[in-house]
């Protein structure tokens, strides 16, 4: 499948936060794999970074991302992960380079 939407968000927590944060994330991944239109969504601490999460995502289409970011499931982890951010959260979209 080459015209999926792919996403990489990277998610920069406190020391204070990571304890609560993965499990956030875990539920926004499980969560978020059974929407409509979502082909792939996986969460990540990073290994190399501690308190670095990643999310990597496939979504069908555009529109089919934007509708997610108006999810109870997504407003649910901003909850949790708003106020223990260390930074910026950073969503990229990615395309291919050919």
């Amino acid at each position: 499948m080459t015209d999926v939407l792919r996403v990489v968000a990277t998610i920069p927590i406190t020391s204070e936060g990571v304890a609560a944060a993965g499990p956030a994330l875990a539920e926004l991944a499980a969560s978020s794999s059974q929407e409509d239109g979502c082909v792939s969504y996986v969460a990540y601490e990073s290994s190399s970074t501690p308190g670095t999460f990643v999310t990597i995502e496939e979504w069908r289409s555009e529109d089919d991302m934007t509708a997610h970011m108006s999810t109870p499931h997504v407003a649910k982890a901003f909850e949790v992960l708003g106020p223990v951010l260390a930074g910026e959260l950073a969503i990229h979209t990615l395309a291919p380079l050919r």
